[in-house]
């Protein structure tokens, strides 16, 4: 099993995540060809079910990127279906308080640091020593996107186990009265983003965030963020098509 994340990160690197939204194999398999660390398959606001995110993952076996899945709420049954289908992290949203935080790390961890159940049924076949292996390597990313969570972000980035947040800039910003967007501008949201940061450095664990361009991204990599997406797979195709017609049409 493939885990391009953690070789980034122990090697003091800057990660770099793709971001699936597409129910589709095939742009899976095409994102799998690409230089990331990570690839994301997003199960909450994507338009992916379960059995299409099995699909996908088959469809990048030989992609180098580490697979890791955004679950749609903090559920620990989809938790422990995801992981035992094959990825190698998991991004939950919505994470508001240190007790969220530790339900959230005990779903991905086996007994006694934590409460999956065994059944590893993909998982397994990929890697025969998954059960003494799995609770060192997989990623547990505990999305901050509320006003609320802000509120709690120390506690939240102590609780033990957790391998990093994952901020989430649209709904932080709708929380804070703004409206949605991601590379947000230098203001009171942008402000809090780089508090995050601070408290997840000073906590010693990742911090990551998601990004709508190269430019923002080598922003926030030159702030101290340790793994940014690149968008989103629906919106670099729509831009990439839109780009181009604007172009002839010119």
């Amino acid at each position: 099993m493939s885990n391009s994340l953690q070789q980034c990160w122990s090697n003091n690197g800057k990660a770099l995540n793709g971001w699936l939204s597409s129910p589709s194999p095939f742009h899976a398999e095409i994102m799998g060809m690409q230089n990331f660390e990570s690839i994301t398959i997003d199960l909450q606001h994507g338009l992916v079910e379960y059995r299409d995110a099995v699909l996908m993952m088959q469809a990048m076996s030989h992609a180098n990127a580490t697979m890791m899945c955004r679950i749609p709420w903090l559920e620990p049954g989809i938790i422990m279906k995801m992981l035992d289908a094959g990825a190698m992290g998991i991004i939950c949203p919505m994470i508001n308080t240190a007790e969220q935080a530790h339900q959230f790390v005990g779903a991905t961890r086996y007994a006694p640091d934590g409460y999956r159940s065994s059944g590893p049924i993909r998982a397994g076949l990929l890697q025969a020593d998954y059960h003494t292996q799995a609770n060192k390597t997989i990623a547990s990313l505990a999305m901050i996107e509320t006003v609320e969570a802000v509120g709690n972000a120390e506690a939240i980035c102590a609780t033990e186990g957790l391998t990093g947040i994952y901020v989430g800039p649209s709904d932080l910003a709708i929380s804070m009265g703004e409206g949605p967007g991601l590379d947000r501008p230098e203001g009171v949201v942008k402000d809090t983003i780089k508090n995050i940061l601070k408290i997840a450095k000073s906590a010693g664990i990742k911090a990551c965030i998601h990004c709508g361009s190269p430019a923002y991204i080598r922003e926030m990599y030159e702030l101290g963020f340790d793994l940014c997406t690149l968008n989103t797979d629906i919106r670099i195709f729509a831009q990439a098509v839109s780009n181009q017609i604007s172009e002839v049409k010119s």
